[in-house]
């Protein structure tokens, strides 16, 4: 099964759907397909659970980075920042990642 991200203007995604392998052999038949079921103005961008297409699997929210090719997802919190590799990464290393959540007021790692 082939998946495909339907975009917005802005490249955001807005819904992600599953497209059989017959009716999208390669990326440029799927998009085509998937504008017969849901409209000729539509955007639409092949994703990929395993990740070898366009860096990660599009969620909705995501934006596809056209420049780069690859799918980015929703800042976390705004002190975030997006790496060279399209990863978001807190102000500060986290330690121990089991035992602590962000916490955006102090911008530091804190224990729940």
């Amino acid at each position: 099964m082939a998946h495909f991200a339907e975009l917005d203007a802005t490249g955001t995604v807005i819904r992600v759907i599953v497209v059989h392998n017959n009716d999208a052999p390669d990326e440029a038949t799927g998009i085509a397909f998937c504008k017969t079921l849901y409209g000729t103005d539509t955007l639409w961008a092949q994703t990929s659970y395993n990740g070898n297409m366009r860096k990660q699997y599009a969620g909705i929210g995501c934006k596809l980075d056209a420049a780069k090719d690859v799918f980015v997802a929703p800042q976390p919190f705004p002190s975030w920042t997006l790496t060279k590799d399209q990863e978001w990464t807190a102000p500060t290393e986290q330690t121990d990642a089991k035992n602590t959540k962000w916490d955006e007021t102090s911008k530091q790692w804190v224990k729940p």
